[in-house]
């Protein structure tokens, strides 16, 4: 990108742990215009008159972003705005079901998965699958709201709460469990660990607002002898991926902490596969989740977002013509860039 860019004006939604501070950065350092603007103000469309795009990445667990953020974007790239996220990069975000569909309808090697909304059905199926199979709620980042399920009686406890008394967004025992063992690893503060506890008679205000999780069963296919994932993320033409280690005494990856950035972790017909499918989404940005059968990738799901400490020691990336580029680089000047095309 040139030092200078043209006199385009970016608003900016700023939050905590956002990619916000670091598109800030970026347009401080290139002389982009920009401002920075509050979405959750009832006026945003007066704030945003003079500006002609949005950058927000918003919180799929925060219980105002769940209830306008992408409708508010929708409506934003309606009125001839650009914006980061668009809508075929977000719409599915933190939708496991609604990803199931469309990866489906893509062509995508998506790790076998099965969607019921009808309980007899579903009892039914119980009888004639195999085991283990991995239950999943449509939404929930970090491995949360993923179990491993071992037998039919598992399963069929599972349907009936999902067809009864459905499942909270937030699984506070889980989040506890989780808690404690990034304590153990050094990984958090014991002041975190008693917000674990808290949080068992204090649900989150997330959870209120989204409700129980009911009327539907997701599984998918336990895929073994992984003791990893690979994580590749696509944006603008540019792929940067990790290799995340599986938990100890766990079979979920995602959220361990546990991560690899080395090159040679990662195959190359992965890291193509991932331009083609972004290339078919039409997606400014896109997060691919791999396990891996008899030496072929299989997709367990997609995201647009990530916690973006976690992708700073990366020691390169690949376009889209697998050149390499060894070093460190700034894939949210990348998504600034996008706006500009």
């Amino acid at each position: 990108m040139d030092e200078t860019v043209s006199d385009t004006m970016i608003a900016i939604h700023h939050s905590p742990s956002s990619f916000s501070d670091r598109w800030i950065a970026c347009c401080k350092i290139k002389n982009i215009p920009f401002k920075v603007v509050d979405c959750y103000q009832s006026d945003i469309m007066r704030q945003l008159a003079d500006c002609d795009a949005l950058m927000w990445h918003f919180n799929h667990q925060s219980s105002k972003d769940v209830l306008f953020a992408k409708q508010l974007l929708y409506s934003v790239q309606a009125a001839g705005k650009k914006v980061f996220p668009d809508y075929n990069t977000m719409w599915h975000f933190d939708d496991k079901v609604g990803q199931k569909y469309l990866l489906e309808a893509i062509g995508a090697p998506l790790v076998p998965t099965w969607i019921c909304y009808d309980r007899q059905v579903a009892l039914g199926w119980v009888e004639k699958t195999d085991f283990p199979k991995v239950f999943k709620l449509r939404g929930g980042a970090g491995s949360a709201n993923v179990r491993l399920v071992k037998t039919k009686s598992e399963a069929v406890k599972l349907i009936n709460q999902a067809f009864g008394s459905g499942f909270s967004q937030y699984n506070a025992l889980g989040n506890l469990k989780e808690r404690i063992r990034k304590y153990r690893l050094g990984k958090t503060e014991l002041y975190d660990v008693l917000k674990g506890f808290i949080r068992l008679a204090y649900p989150t205000k997330y959870s209120i607002v989204a409700g129980r999780e009911r009327g539907y069963v997701y599984f998918q296919d336990f895929i073994a002898c992984n003791d990893h994932d690979i994580r590749v993320i696509v944006i603008d033409n540019k792929a940067f991926a990790i290799k995340r280690m599986i938990r100890k005494d766990d079979f979920r990856a995602s959220g361990s902490g546990n991560i690899v950035y080395e090159k040679k972790n990662f195959n190359e017909a992965t890291i193509k596969m991932s331009f083609l499918l972004t290339e078919k989404l039409q997606a400014q940005c896109i997060a691919f989740d791999y396990v891996y059968h008899n030496g072929q990738s299989l997709l367990v799901e997609i995201s647009y977002g990530f916690a973006k400490e976690v992708y700073d020691p990366c020691v390169g990336y690949w376009d889209k013509e697998m050149n390499w580029y060894e070093g460190a680089f700034n894939p949210y000047e990348w998504m600034v860039k996008l706006l500009f095309k």
